[in-house]
């Protein structure tokens, strides 16, 4: 689940300055939503909102976007 999150975001809404942009930090929140929600059986609504938040953080502060990201800085 959390390649295909990534394969998808990094080619489709992780573009130059997404963090910049509501339209851009909504979307990249909308897809992880709808794609934890089709992946897990949570039940419960807040740990599911925590669950969403807590992946939509790792990705904010580790993709910059434009194929640049926390894991690619030394290449």
């Amino acid at each position: 689940m959390a390649q295909e999150l990534l394969d998808t975001h990094k080619t489709k809404w992780l573009v130059l300055d997404w963090h910049k942009r509501q339209e851009s930090r909504a979307s990249v929140q909308f897809q992880i939503e709808t794609i934890l929600d089709k992946r897990t059986e949570i039940n419960d609504r807040p740990l599911y909102n925590q669950k969403c938040h807590v992946v939509y953080q790792q990705i904010y502060d580790s993709y910059y976007g434009s194929g640049r990201s926390l894991y690619t800085l030394n290449q």
